[in-house]
């Protein structure tokens, strides 16, 4: 489940056949507040998706303890979409980079402006969510690249300081956990899987595997660690 309007700020491609459709908030549960929230960083993105939970008298999602972070994937409390429900939902059943023309879904650094805009300013995408591209990066739960980049996360969707080819639905970034950033914030998502580790283009084995490396290096690669 993925909220049309609430974003809070700092943040392999979903197909039909292997994600499911997001659940989305009906109008009168939209939250009343539509500002964006930035400067976010780990902490100030776990405790609240659990607080939340705990409010609507859901499981949480998070197990924090100390700088551990676990996702528990039954969970059916609020928590960060992982990479394939967040490109599922941002693209809407479009096939494009964007799903709509950019000026009327999406704001840039075309608008000119110098900070994060009230949600709900410009167009939704057809599932009803509104600046899954532009206004703020957005968290999800995958890691980056666990060799290359430890443990940062992955950030997705584009800014209002980038450029049109940044603000694409398959557009990768990311960042730490103890990072903060004035572009960069999180949507929250809702729901659990019958799985150990795993949800849909996740799983815990995957980044272990990565982490331990391996696999051939492109010329000119070098760890970041």
């Amino acid at each position: 489940m993925l909220p049309r309007y609430a974003v809070g700020t700092s943040d392999a491609p979903a197909t039909e056949a292997s994600v499911a459709p997001p659940d989305l908030l009906p109008a009168d549960d939209e939250p009343s507040d539509t500002s964006a929230i930035t400067r976010c960083c780990d902490d100030q993105l776990n405790r609240p998706c659990n607080a939340l939970s705990e409010w609507e008298g859901l499981d949480p999602a998070y197990g924090v303890d100390g700088e551990e972070v676990r996702w528990h994937v039954d969970s059916d409390g609020f928590r960060l979409p992982t990479e394939a429900e967040w490109e599922y939902a941002c693209r809407a059943g479009s096939t494009g980079p964007q799903y709509g023309p950019l000026a009327e879904i999406a704001w840039t650094s075309a608008d000119g402006v110098s900070a994060p805009q009230p949600v709900g300013g410009k167009l939704p995408n057809l599932n009803g969510l509104f600046d899954t591209l532009g206004n703020v990066w957005e968290w999800c739960w995958d890691f980056l690249d666990t060799e290359r980049y430890d443990d940062y996360r992955v950030f997705r969707g584009g800014g209002f300081a980038d450029d049109a080819w940044s603000v694409r639905a398959g557009t990768r970034r990311g960042g730490g956990p103890r990072m903060t950033h004035d572009d960069v914030g999180f949507r929250v998502a809702r729901g659990g899987f019958d799985a150990v580790d795993a949800a849909q283009g996740w799983s815990a084995a995957f980044d272990a595997e990565r982490a331990a490396g391996g696999d051939p290096r492109p010329p000119g690669w070098t760890p970041r660690r």
